[in-house]
């Protein structure tokens, strides 16, 4: 039985009998575990009971040293709260899902919502304005634009795209390309745009192919179809077989869509169709996403931490509840986390029950009346199906990957002969130096740990002050920055095991890619900061650059060694060392065009439309020159008053 201090245990028979939300700490103030109670007393008390010895409840209470609770109107709320709370805390002994992708969405733009609105001349608004745009979209919505969504791939919004075209011939050029058309461009010419930049189609059919889009998208194809059967039979009538000849056109196309699409004309319009396979200590939640009655696409989530997790799941509840599946557990921890930040349909087929409480929490938090059932009959049946199968395939692909990535990482240590307890904590940061000429120089450290690369702790240095095209100026200067401090903190802990910590844990290799030239850099940063040198390895290009002859070059006086083209370990690092260069070059590359074209600063400047930035940018040779000038330079350029001078300086200082 754990031992716990009198003030803890003190707190927890004070508890009140109310909903709420409790979170646990460990001595050093690491978060152990977040969870929710109807009453937080009769909750929070069950864990201090005891448990078997060995089991990961157990374990996990003993390192019990402070809670914290706060307390809420009901469970419902609690749940929300206990959700957000993982999401954002990620604490050790709940179930988490990460995902730091956005949803892609088809944006449709324009200014008002109806067809009626969209006629209207709006003063001062470019003629683009009137013929809303289809295009690809991610990030934050905005109310004066439409979305559809959100889609599982970018792939399946880009065939919606495509399927737009096609149907209801939508442009997908930019504004500024459209104000500048002379003449239709080539989509006009395969039929796949109405030309409305040239004046082909006026705003009101244009409105109306928008109006015929959006119930497209939103599952009404069948009334679609009677429209224009019906607008067709009017042109005929009043002898325009021109107009006529178009519809029937777009009627033959939208009747072969639905043909093709069959399987999904049903009832149901927004679906989520979810399907959870735990094997091997790994689970996958894969989600069907069904938009408009259309079968968009699969979407594949793999928990993390789904063993330490499931024993602490509901404990206190009654028996029942308890003993819920593993299965269950993973998706309700999925769908009261997933739904926090995506909008959730009004229908959810699920391959295992989800409890009440959950279901009317997510329609307190949407504002949606939120339904679900987990033994659907007919088409629904069909999509779990499908949406079962593809999680076993992913189920299966991400072992065997795993497996694979563990004989790699085994392999390296013993071809290094790494010192290393725990292979699954093995950590390996790798740098790379990339730059077009000098210009625009960047540092990437991109890391690996626990078999996989960790994008969350991805860094990119900015270099400056160097001569340009000094990659060793700039090898020595990304590698300062990176450990300067961490071995200062190192050096000031008194317990040994400090530099293992997540506070100051220093790699267990660092891998530059370069050679003797790189690798001496490394060497003189890391001698100065009394740093180990057998850190450091550096990954030399082979004979004729050819991959699979490259050579690993030490710090530490060591003969550099060819591990063979077939080497697991030699794998492992060049995946590390390509993930560096691709982080890297896409960091330059984007500081490159922020540099030449003027990014962001100038575009955000009101008042700073694309003639006066190109004049400024003319003037000054880049964003950074303008950054320099003063008042009475800016003044000087062409369309740039005293005033605007001013307020452009402003703004960039």
């Amino acid at each position: 039985m754990a031992t716990h201090t009198p003030q803890l245990l003190a707190e927890v028979a004070a508890l009140p009998n109310l909903p709420g939300v409790y979170r646990y700490f460990d001595a050093a103030g690491v978060l152990l575990y977040v969870g929710k109670a109807i009453s937080l007393k009769k909750r929070v008390a069950s864990y201090f009971r005891t448990y078997q010895s060995g089991t990961r409840v157990s374990h996990m209470v003993s390192r019990i040293a402070s809670m914290q609770t706060t307390v809420v109107r009901s469970e419902a709320e609690a749940l929300l709260l206990e959700n957000n709370l993982i999401k954002t805390l990620s604490p050790k002994y709940n179930i988490l899902f990460r995902d730091d992708k956005s949803y892609p969405y088809l944006k449709m733009s324009g200014l008002a919502a109806g067809p009626a609105d969209r006629q209207r001349t709006v003063p001062g608004a470019p003629a683009a304005a009137a013929f809303p745009r289809v295009s690809y979209y991610r990030g934050t919505v905005e109310k004066r634009h439409r979305y559809f969504g959100p889609y599982p791939s970018a792939w399946a919004v880009k065939e919606t795209i495509l399927l737009m075209q096609k149907l209801f011939r939508l442009r997908t050029c930019e504004d500024t390309v459209f104000g500048n058309r002379t003449r239709p461009c080539l989509l006009y010419q395969i039929k796949r745009c109405s030309a409305p930049c040239v004046g082909h189609i006026d705003a009101a059919a244009y409105a109306q192919d928008v109006t015929d889009a959006e119930r497209f998208l939103r599952g009404d194809a069948g009334q679609v179809l009677q429209a224009l059967e019906s607008r067709m039979a009017v042109h005929s009538g009043r002898l325009e077989f021109e107009q006529a000849a178009l519809l029937r056109d777009q009627i033959s196309a939208l009747s072969s869509v639905l043909h093709q699409q069959s399987v999904d004309n049903v009832a149901d319009r927004d679906v989520d169709v979810l399907a959870v396979r735990v094997q091997g200590g790994r689970a996958c939640v894969n989600l069907a996403m069904v938009r408009g009655g259309r079968h968009l696409g699969d979407r594949p989530y793999f928990p993390v931490q789904v063993e330490d997790a499931v024993g602490m799941y509901r404990i206190g509840d009654d028996p029942a509840a308890a003993s819920t599946s593993v299965e269950a557990q993973v998706l309700e921890a999925f769908v009261a986390q997933h739904y926090i930040d995506v909008p959730v349909p009004p229908f959810l087929v699920t391959g295992e029950q989800l409890p009440a409480l959950l279901i009317e929490a997510l329609s307190q938090q949407s504002g949606v009346k939120v339904s679900a059932v987990h033994q659907p009959r007919e088409q629904r049946r069909i999509w779990l199906e499908m949406a079962q199968t593809n999680a076993d395939l992913q189920l299966a692909r991400i072992l065997a990957q795993e497996g694979s990535q563990q004989a790699r990482t085994a392999a390296l240590v013993q071809a290094l002969n790494l010192d290393v307890d725990d292979l699954d904590d093995l950590r390996m940061e790798c740098f790379d130096i990339s730059h077009t000429a000098g210009e625009a120089t960047q540092a990437s450290c991109v890391v690996f740990q626990h078999h996989a690369m960790q994008s969350a702790q991805y860094r990119r240095y900015s270099i400056e002050g160097i001569t340009p095209g000094d990659d060793y100026a700039a090898m020595r200067q990304v590698l300062t920055r990176r450990y300067a401090k961490l071995a200062q903190a190192v050096r000031e802990a008194a317990d040994s095991t400090f530099a293992k910590t997540d506070v100051a844990r220093l790699p267990d290799l660092v891998l530059v890619d370069g050679g003797k030239g790189q690798v001496g850099v490394a060497r003189e940063v890391f001698a100065g900061l009394g740093l180990d040198l057998s850190l450091i390895v550096g990954f030399e290009k082979g004979e004729g650059r050819r991959v699979g002859l490259e050579e690993l070059v030490f710090a530490d006086g060591r003969e550099k060694i060819y591990l063979g083209k077939d080497s697991a370990a030699l794998m492992l690092i060049a995946q590390v060392r390509d993930e560096a260069h691709r982080f890297a070059i896409t960091g330059m590359r984007a500081k490159r065009a922020r540099l030449r074209v003027g990014g962001g600063q100038l575009e955000e400047i009101d008042g700073i439309g694309p003639k006066r930035r190109a004049r400024l940018l003319q003037r000054f040779g880049g964003v950074r020159g303008v950054g320099l000038a003063s008042i009475e330079d800016l003044a000087t350029v062409e369309g740039i008053s005293r005033e605007m001078a001013e307020h452009i300086y402003r703004a960039l200082h």
